[in-house]
């Protein structure tokens, strides 16, 4: 069965809550359209390398060109409609 877009950005924010050790966050605590490397999350370039390693050993996605990376890397939206056009 496949998961809704819902579900799958659900499932994201509690990738990215456990890899990048933001464990004072709930999934909730994360807009789907908010920027991850704007002010309110802050992440930075350690954080996209950790959403890069994510997104392979969840999903099977590689990502080896950074241009594409912060293409696909800017909210959640992106980064599911990404894995929905991608996932193997």
């Amino acid at each position: 069965m496949s998961q809704t877009r819902d579900e799958l950005a659900l499932e994201l924010k509690n990738h990215i809550i456990e890899y990048l050790n933001l464990l004072d966050m709930t999934p909730e605590d994360i807009k789907n359209d908010e920027e991850l490397f704007g002010p309110d999350l802050g992440l930075d370039s350690i954080d996209s390398v950790e959403l890069i390693v994510l997104l392979d050993r969840e999903y099977g996605i590689k990502i080896n060109n950074p241009t594409e990376g912060r293409k696909i890397l800017i909210d959640v939206n992106t980064i599911v409609d990404y894995i929905l056009a991608n996932k193997k």
